[in-house]
């Protein structure tokens, strides 16, 4: 068994408005993201299953085409490969469950996310 606690878990600041904590285990990779009002993750797909479950606030997503606000209590799914963005609509926190793990953020090959 494995323990974590987020407030041992530094914050990467992606951009002004994104910040991220990420915990990558063997089969997922699991992340607090924090997200100011009129924060933007741009278009981007990749090949990972995707469940967002927002703690606070609203984000905007785009998936395959469909709109929906998500807000603090709900989940979204974002099945693997499909294109997405997502906008902050006020400030955010979301809890972020992707499997199999984020090969990209491991390898630093996320610079869609730092702008």
């Amino acid at each position: 068994m494995d323990q974590y606690n987020w407030s041992a878990i530094p914050d990467e600041f992606m951009s002004p408005l994104l910040s991220r904590q990420v915990i990558h285990t063997e089969h997922m990779t699991i992340a607090r993201l924090r997200m100011k009002k009129g924060a933007l993750v741009p278009l981007h797909q990749h090949p990972n299953e995707q469940v967002s479950m927002m703690d606070a606030g609203a984000l905007r997503f785009e998936v395959g085409g469909r709109e929906v606000i998500v807000r603090a209590g709900e989940v979204v799914r974002i099945p693997p490969g499909v294109p997405h963005l997502v906008e902050a609509m006020e400030d955010s926190v979301a809890t972020d469950l992707f499997t199999p793990p984020r090969q990209d953020w491991i390898s630093g090959d996320d610079a869609y996310l730092r702008k």
